[in-house]
């Protein structure tokens, strides 16, 4: 979808200024959303694509406003809600006014770290060749769907290069939805600065995206 989040390109948010010495997380609240998000994600009940998606479906308007883990929070509590495992109501008061509904995993203290370490790959096995080989030009395609898709808004219709053969992934415009894995190749393509930007863009830039082969035409 053409959410809030796609902003390559746009003018007016100013400058990014990244912050000397950054902590990983501003307070101790930030850290117990990202330790429930990743205890929810676990259970199953959504994937990693459904998470993104949900974060991204933020009215524009409280996505722009909010900080980054208060998305997070607020998609989480969102997905909990339409996954029928707490009501808004009891989020709000703290108190669970049903018995717990059941997940298909949980998360325990036991090889936490262990399990965490070895990550939770998206690569999978290819049951075709790829479409495209370094070295080829292509086109991304001019979509606009109303679901979720990782092709940026502002490379679309654009020429571009395979730069790089990535491997074949789940594909997140179906994951998102539970329309399920449906792996797909993924490519690194590479777009002229100029082309992306006219004359403001860097003579002799470069922008690289990955970009599924769904996203892709031959030129």
């Amino acid at each position: 979808m053409n959410g809030a989040q796609d902003l390559g390109g746009t003018q007016g948010f100013g400058p990014v200024v990244p912050e000397p010495d950054e902590p990983v997380f501003h307070a101790d609240w930030e850290r117990r959303v990202f330790a429930m998000a990743l205890a929810m994600g676990f259970t199953g009940a959504w994937t990693l694509d459904g998470s993104r998606a949900t974060r991204e479906s933020l009215p524009p308007a409280e996505y722009l406003s909010s900080s980054y883990y208060a998305i997070w929070l607020k998609a989480l509590e969102k997905q909990v809600a339409a996954a029928g495992l707490a009501t808004p109501a009891e989020m709000a008061s703290g108190t669970a006014a049903a018995p717990a509904g059941a997940v298909a995993r949980v998360l325990g203290r036991d090889g936490l770290e262990a399990r965490f370490r070895a990550g939770f790959p998206s690569s999978r096995a290819a049951d075709a060749p790829a479409r495209f080989a370094v070295g080829a030009t292509v086109i991304a395609r001019n979509m606009h769907p109303t679901g979720h898709t990782r092709l940026p808004r502002y490379v679309r219709g654009r020429r571009g290069r395979i730069v790089r053969v990535d491997g074949v992934f789940v594909y997140p415009d179906t994951s998102a939805h539970g329309l399920g894995e449906n792996p797909t190749w993924l490519y690194t393509v590479a777009f002229a600065a100029h082309d992306l930007w006219g004359e403001s863009g860097d003579p002799g830039g470069l922008v690289t995206v990955a970009a599924f082969e769904p996203y892709l035409e031959p030129a």
